[in-house]
Parts: C-alpha cells; structure tokens; sequence
C-alpha cells in the first residue's frame, strides 16, 4: 500500500496544507486541497483555521465536522464533488460565509440541518446534482441569496418562500420532475449551446460522464470524417452549344 494512503484515503499533513496555500489578488487566503484523495477532514487544518476560502472539491469526503465552526472567517466553501450525506449543525455558525458550494453530493433533505438557514450573509448557495425531494421552506430565509443552485435532483415542488426570496436574480431547478415543467415541453434546439466549460483530466471523470463524452466525441468524428456531395450542375440537353439558341435570335431582338 502506498505511503500515505489508507482505508480513509489520503492522509494531509500540515507541511502539505501550508503548501495548498494561496493568496488571492483580493487579498483573501484560499486553501487549495482539491483532488487529493482526501476521504476525513483533516484535523490540521485547525491551524490554518483563520484562512476565508477553503476549496475541498473533487474528494472522497463523506462527512464535515463540528469542527467546521472554528473557521469563523470562511467566507467562501467549495465541497463540490464529494460523497456528503449530511452537514453538521455546526454549519450555521459560521456567519461570514456568502458562497456555498455543495454540488455533486448525496445529499437528502435529512442531510440539511434547520442550522443552515443561520447562514444569513449567504449569496451563492448550490445543491444540483444531489438526492433531494424536497427542500425545506425554512430556506426562505436566506434573504440575501442571489443564486440558488437547484438542477438535477427529484423535487417536485418548489416553496414560494424560496421563489419569493427578495434578492434572487438566478433559481436554476432545471431537470427535475416539477409538473410546471412537465405541461410545456421546450421545443427541440438543434444547435447544443453551453454556458460554462469545464476542463477535467480523463481520470477525474465517473464511468458514466467517461461514457457520455468518448460516445459525443465519436458523433463528433463521424461528422468531421463526412465529405459533402458535390452540389449537382445543371443539365441544358436540348443545347447543342452553350447559348446557341440566343445567338440564332439575336439579329430578330435587335430589330424589335
């Protein structure tokens, strides 16, 4: 087995974490622990408990800590990509946290505590891709989120608290079984358009999405491989030469 490595993943010293660290040009300081394997949260990172962004992405994460609540000036989370199932009470402790990023998870409405409504400062909330059915209504009191991240889960109904919440420019609820949706159906567009582009290495992506992309870019190969048939000239059989008809008349359009 190698170093470092275990049952519970990938083991993160402090020495490792100190090197993760990132200065960004707003002058906030940003843990960079994405795609490392981690599997626990590491307890070193109480150390760095002072830094505003922590970027725990593309992990194998299955539970966050009370311990969270000692990062009291967090101000931006990503945990994107993870195996969470459920979040701590703790969560709702930390009051400067305006982005959240919890994308791509197992979450169910059992995995969000009441707590999280606390998060009063929060503007960027996202849950896509996650196992929910249902949302609670208590996120009507999110009052300053802007963007609400909703897409790819099983809810069939969105609260008017959330719907009606006063500073929200972007509810993104696409792909889900809401009867709203399911009256009208979009009408068929051709032409794909994509808002974002992500670029990820092919080891990073599951079976699936792996699947997906090698079947699009084999669709893709086959249109480029195509060679378009020359458009067909147009046939004059009953000329003997090109506008030999107009040369016999000419002298007869002249006098008229």
């Amino acid at each position: 087995m190698p170093k470092g490595k275990g049952p519970q993943g990938k083991r993160i010293t402090l020495k490792v974490a100190k090197n993760s660290l990132r200065v960004l040009f707003n002058g906030r300081r940003r843990l960079e622990l994405s795609k490392m394997g981690i599997a626990v949260f590491p307890k070193c990172l109480l150390e760095l408990a002072d830094v505003e962004e922590i970027d725990l992405s593309r992990n194998l994460l299955r539970k966050i800590p009370n311990i969270i609540e000692k990062f009291q000036n967090l101000m931006w989370l990503d945990l994107h990509s993870n195996q969470i199932d459920e979040l701590p009470a703790a969560i709702g402790t930390l009051k400067s946290l305006t982005y959240l990023n919890l994308c791509n998870n197992k979450l169910t409405i059992k995995g969000l505590p009441e707590e999280l409504t606390h998060l009063r400062n929060l503007r960027t909330l996202n849950l896509g891709l996650n196992c929910l059915e249902t949302i609670p209504t208590t996120l009507g009191a999110l009052k300053e989120l802007i963007e609400l991240g909703l897409f790819d889960n099983s809810l069939t109904i969105i609260p008017k608290s959330v719907k009606k919440l006063p500073k929200l420019e972007r509810l993104n609820v696409k792909r889900n079984p809401l009867p709203e949706f399911a009256k009208e159906e979009e009408p068929i567009d051709t032409i794909k358009r994509i808002e974002s582009l992500y670029l990820v290495e092919k080891k990073d992506l599951c079976n699936s999405c792996l699947q997906t992309c090698q079947g699009e870019r084999d669709e893709l190969h086959k249109l480029e491989n195509m060679t378009p048939e020359p458009p067909e000239k147009p046939n004059f059989s009953s000329l003997t030469t090109p506008n030999s008809t107009a040369m016999d008349n000419q002298e007869e359009w002249r006098i008229k």
